[in-house]
């Protein structure tokens, strides 16, 4: 298997004002584009076991790949999967009322919409350097939602949490447009934010709602027990 650059869900200019055509083009074109080209290098004369294994599974095993090439392949895994889910994390037109299952779960978590908008934005902002800002479900049959962050390109599976809803804080996902007005970006992109895709990933996370679909991105839908690798860094929990 080759590790190939996902299309956009949606046209360059779609999701204007708040993601200008030009910012995503390099954001997906080059960034994103650079981490899969990275990993098929690095997968070259790999292991036969290795070979056909989507990235989430390569973040999940990472005991298997072997040491030389390892840490690359955890660094872009985690960018193609990360990116992966964060351009399904988008919609043109979105920012519309949540309500139903996934309204009541952040209801129950954070108190209200607004109260967990200001505590997703206030995490990201406060993540040093480069990471992500995440809306996950907690593992082991814990239906609380979460906000938590990760540095560099880890990813919440490797520690059994489910994303429903991502945010990329790298400077390159917003500085063309926002310079290093991080907490403008972060206020502003629930105008793009994809509830239907949360509410989505919830349904499949367990939760009694609109039963998903499926589609090309059902790979990145996947949670698991595993404690995973000890290189592997932990997630900073937020709420």
């Amino acid at each position: 298997m080759t590790h190939k650059l996902p299309p956009l869900p949606y046209a360059l200019s779609a999701l204007e004002p708040h993601i200008e055509a030009h910012s995503l083009s390099v954001h997906h074109g080059k960034h994103h584009a650079a981490y899969v080209e990275a990993l098929n290098l690095a997968l070259e004369g790999a292991p036969e076991q290795l070979q056909g294994r989507p990235a989430h599974w390569l973040l999940l095993n990472l005991d298997q790949v072997p040491e030389n090439i390892r840490d690359t392949v955890r660094n872009n895994a985690g960018g193609h999967l990360n990116h992966s889910t964060f351009w399904q994390s988008m919609s043109p037109g979105a920012g519309v009322e949540v309500n139903g299952a996934l309204g009541n779960a952040i209801d129950h978590a954070f108190g209200s919409m607004a109260k967990f908008k200001s505590d997703f934005e206030e995490a990201g902002t406060k993540v040093f350097g480069s990471g992500w800002v995440w809306l996950v479900k907690s593992p082991n049959g814990d239906d609380t939602l979460r906000i938590l962050t990760t540095t560099g390109h880890d990813n919440p599976i490797t520690q059994g949490f489910y994303p429903l809803l991502v945010n990329d804080v790298w400077e390159h996902a917003y500085y063309l447009q926002y310079e290093n007005r991080r907490a403008e970006y972060l206020k502003g992109w629930w105008s793009v934010a994809n509830w239907k895709e949360a509410g989505r990933r919830l349904a499949r996370a367990g939760y009694q709602a609109d039963l998903p679909s499926k589609g090309d991105a059902e790979e990145l839908l996947v949670a698991s027990k595993k404690s995973g690798d000890s290189a592997v860094a932990r997630p900073s929990l937020v709420r």
